[in-house]
């Protein structure tokens, strides 16, 4: 056992030891343990940064043992450039959710606690799998510690949003499953990633191939036209399941294209580039006019969220350093940033138990100290220079010029929207004078909720102001992505 092994059961193990624990009397040593549990989990991970050598693109930190051997199935996990800082990013966001569920969460507490730990081990194993059946089991596991975040903790909606995202993202996960049974066959029986991505194929099995990974994925990023479950569950959800999702539920989509779409099938991937090119400009510009007219602040972020991550898949698919870095920084920055929009909406939700733009207006008055991390957070979402949302929009904007101008033009109006909405949020909920008497009667944050949104600010700023660890990092991984996918594999 290496170091993978710790950082995916470790917080599993803590989660189990929680839901062991049993009634609400004893929540408060529930908390803590909570708390001890995602703090070793997060410092578990460390020594992965700190070992990890630069300039490989080989696979790092390798395990490998039987799991199912009449299958030839694997326990076989590794990490590359690309996959290291989503795993540093989950036990993170995994820690910072904890904190901010400390107070807030006061029935059922160790059941959500432990669904956290939980859902963060299995984040953590998708990252880190090398066989395609354990990802799998990874992949949909993580489904189940959601569901139920969502629909035991979520809004008065819960149920209906807790099975639409259930539905909508099992459905497509099907489909991929027929597909690495196909592989399995092919490849005389082994689930290995790297024997499936020296496999030949024809230009139709990869085409096929592609959009059945492209169905598993697209719903998980989301995609345009498959988005429309992410609105409704953001809305619904509680805080710490909202900042979890659009942190690192969605990027397990974005990273299964990186792992499996485009390598497994490149000829394919360049052949309907075109496609993920035009879905992904649909994203970055219809869903940002949608995000415009958006009354409740969590649906408004919830766009937002889908507007960003369409520059991540404009990004892979441009097929260039630049661009495929630049979508790889942009999940990472849209961890902080997005956890960061959705706590600090949780932070006013809890005092006045609206999501309403309309119930606010003069926080700044009775809330200064919040308001100037309000105030940071929303910078980054427009993506101003100096914070974490600048450095991989503009990279991608700059893959984007180098394929087509005008294409680069088209991502670079996102930026526009993106200030267009977010300001105008910040404005009529943070500015201008008091509204009314709940905002009147606010209280500003406590020492909890500080050292929460000082913890994402600090990583905020750090990665706007310098990013070169994050692209060092995965420098090499990347090249190596691009001159396997530029290979044909047509036999």
């Amino acid at each position: 056992m290496g170091l993978l092994s710790p950082a995916i059961w470790t917080p599993i193990v803590f989660g189990l030891m929680l839901l062991a624990l049993g009634r609400d009397e004893q929540a408060s040593m529930v908390r803590w343990v909570a708390l001890i549990g995602a703090l070793v989990s997060f410092l578990l991970t460390l020594p992965l940064y700190q070992g990890f050598e630069l300039g490989i693109a080989d696979m790092q930190f390798e395990e490998q043992m039987a799991w199912i051997p009449r299958f030839n199935v694997n326990y076989h996990l590794g990490l590359d450039g690309i996959s290291l800082w989503f795993v540093l990013l989950t036990a993170f966001i995994n820690l910072v959710v904890v904190i901010a569920g400390w107070e807030v969460i006061t029935r059922r507490v160790n059941q959500y606690m432990g669904a956290f730990l939980i859902l963060s081990g299995l984040m953590i194993g998708v990252f880190c799998a090398l066989d395609g059946m354990l990802f799998y089991v990874f992949f949909e596991a993580t489904l189940i510690p959601m569901y139920l975040i969502i629909g035991i903790w979520g809004g008065p909606n819960k149920i209906y949003a807790a099975f639409k995202f259930f539905l909508y993202t099992l459905l497509g996960s099907l489909l991929m499953l027929v597909a690495l049974i196909y592989l399995y066959t092919q490849s005389g029986g082994s689930f290995d990633l790297a024997v499936w991505h020296q496999m030949p194929l024809s230009g139709r099995v990869q085409s096929l191939l592609f959009f059945a990974f492209f169905a598993a994925f697209s719903v998980k990023v989301p995609m345009w036209p498959v988005h429309t479950w992410l609105p409704d569950v953001h809305v619904e959800a509680p805080t710490g399941g909202s900042a979890v999702l659009a942190a690192i539920m969605l990027k397990l989509g974005a990273y299964g294209f990186l792992r499996f779409a485009m390598p497994i099938a490149p000829d394919a991937a360049r052949e309907w580039a075109w496609l993920m090119i035009a879905l992904s400009l649909v994203a970055v510009v219809y869903v940002g006019l949608v995000a415009m007219v958006q009354q409740d602040m969590k649906k408004l972020v919830a766009y937002s969220s889908v507007a960003h991550m369409g520059f991540v898949t404009l990004g892979f698919f441009m097929f260039n350093s630049l661009g495929v870095s630049g979508a790889i920084v942009q999940m990472i920055a849209h961890g902080f940033v997005s956890a960061a929009m959705f706590l600090s909406i949780g932070v006013l939700y809890d005092r006045v138990h609206s999501r309403e733009i309309s119930s606010y207006g003069g926080v700044i008055n009775t809330m200064p100290r919040f308001t100037a991390f309000a105030l940071l957070f929303a910078m980054a979402n427009c993506g101003l220079p100096g914070t974490a949302g600048f450095v991989g929009e503009w990279m991608v904007i700059l893959g984007a010029v180098k394929v087509n101008f005008w294409l680069g033009a088209l991502a670079a109006s996102a930026l526009v929207f993106g200030a267009a909405y977010t300001l105008w949020m910040f404005k009529r909920v943070y500015l201008g004078p008091v509204a009314n008497g709940q905002v009147a009667a606010l209280l500003d944050i406590n020492k909890r909720e500080f050292l929460v949104l000082a913890l994402l600010a600090v990583a905020t700023l750090d990665m706007g102001i310098y990013p070169k660890p994050f692209t060092d990092v995965m420098d090499s991984s990347v090249t190596e992505l691009l001159r396997h996918v530029a290979q044909s594999k047509l036999p």
